[in-house]
């Protein structure tokens, strides 16, 4: 290829990089309007400025249409991995003050009270959710729209937290790796003055919620020597940054590993960063699957004479988590004109039978009805539907054999009594040549004597 043509394929190739995802998110500021009620209004986030992405928004409040600078850059990098096919991420749009951290154990991250005071100014929290995607960021807004050509806000992402993994599915018994990233640019040089150069100290939590119960599995503070709840449940943080740039932008990487996942670890897990007077957070929702194993016996075979009923059949669903979503059907197929068609008969399910893993079996019993000889040779099947086997499920199946039909038939018989026949006779011949042999041999003994 040549010099010229390989620089236009890179800056095609970039651009198409850099055009991917979306280029302006749809959200809803939301507000407490006090007694139990909120009030939404419509926003947007402008990400990059294309020839039809910054158009006038009439609908919108100037000060809800925000330009969004992102320096560190982890926003803008969110989106333009986002897959085209993926649904819209929901928006949604809340009024943030920093504060200082309530939890002890953070309480090492607060600076001189002096330090706030760069913090001044509007601040915006952003959650954006999707099926690929996580994110939560603090955005600084600027005062005052500006106009370019529309009437727009500029806001500056400052801490923008992130996971590619909102809704890991984990199977029983293995490890769980929730990957966590975040990214952090002071808003302005006087938030970093009362600090070392470098990225500041943060710390990083990570909570589950189930059934309504909350509980702290992971805390730290990398590089502070702070008194820190223990880990619980084996769980272990991969908690740094990543670079130590004095100035910043800076990236860390918070990514949370959990041994051997038992059902009781499924629920919604809360990660949260905080820097001193800043938190990001996310949420995931972790839940726990194992496949079920399917057999079905008598197997291979099924035996029945026409117009009675073959033997009950059973079906062993082995092993599964969870319990729920289990749906198991009965299936005919093959017999008359080759259908395939929902099996008659009674049908019934035994109890759950709970293992020490956490998993559970039951078995599905089908008392199929009387056969007629044109269901010799058809296939009963009992297929699973689970929420972790495919669309399509998992089945076993065993073939009906009608009496009197799978015997051998007039043409099987002839052919065997020829071939007795013919084996009759070469037994017999071999009897004679052996006896002629004997007789031959003892009158030849006797003329010698």
């Amino acid at each position: 290829m040549k010099p010229l043509s390989l620089l236009l394929a890179v800056a095609l190739g970039l651009g198409t990089a850099v055009s991917a995802g979306p280029a302006v998110i749809e959200c809803w500021l939301v507000e407490d309007a006090g007694r139990g009620q909120l009030t939404k209004k419509p926003a947007a986030l402008l990400l990059r400025q294309g020839a039809e992405s910054l158009l006038p928004r009439p609908d919108l409040d100037p000060e809800l249409y925000l330009k969004v600078h992102d320096p560190a850059g982890a926003l803008l990098a969110a989106f333009r991995r986002y897959p085209r096919d993926a649904p819209a991420p929901r928006c949604e749009l809340s009024r943030y003050v920093p504060f200082p951290a309530s939890a002890n154990w953070v309480s090492v991250l607060t600076p001189e009270q002096s330090c706030p005071r760069a913090l001044d100014g509007t601040w915006l929290m952003v959650s954006i959710s999707s099926p690929v995607l996580s994110l939560s960021s603090l955005l600084r807004r600027e005062s005052e729209p500006q106009l370019e050509p529309a009437l727009i806000t500029m806001a500056t992402a400052v801490l923008t937290v992130l996971t590619h993994t909102p809704t890991p599915r984990i199977r029983l018994g293995e490890d769980a790796l929730l990957d966590l990233s975040f990214a952090y640019m002071p808003p302005t040089p006087k938030a970093t003055t009362c600090l070392a150069p470098g990225p500041p100290p943060f710390g990083l939590e990570w909570r589950r919620q189930h059934q309504g119960k909350g509980h702290l599995l992971l805390a730290a503070t990398p590089g502070l020597n702070a008194q820190m709840p223990a880990a619980q449940e084996g769980a272990v943080a991969f908690a740094a940054w990543d670079d130590e740039e004095p100035l910043g932008p800076w990236t860390g990487n918070g990514t949370f590993w959990l041994p051997a996942v038992r059902p009781f670890q499924e629920g919604t897990y809360l990660a949260i960063v905080h820097l001193p007077y800043l938190q990001g957070q996310i949420t995931l929702e972790l839940a726990v699957q194992k496949p079920p194993t399917v057999s079905l016996t008598p197997a291979p075979l099924v035996w029945a004479a026409p117009g009675e009923a073959p033997p009950e059949l059973l079906c062993l669903v082995s092993h599964f988590y969870p319990s729920d979503s289990l749906k198991v059907e009965w299936e005919l197929r093959g017999g008359p004109e080759g259908s395939f068609q929902k099996a008659e008969g009674q049908r019934w399910l035994s109890a759950l039978r709970h293992h020490s893993d956490g998993s559970v079996s039951l078995s599905a019993h089908l008392q199929p009805p009387p056969v007629t000889t044109r269901q010799h040779g058809a296939r009963y099947a009992c297929r699973v539907h689970h929420p972790s086997l495919p669309a399509l499920g998992r089945s076993a199946e065993v073939t009906l054999q009608v009496a009197g039909l799978s015997g051998p038939s007039l043409e099987d018989g002839v052919g065997l009594f020829l071939s007795a026949f013919l084996i009759l006779g070469l037994v017999k011949a071999l009897g004679w040549a052996a006896a002629y042999q004997a007789t031959s041999k003892d009158s030849t003994e006797k003329k010698t004597q």
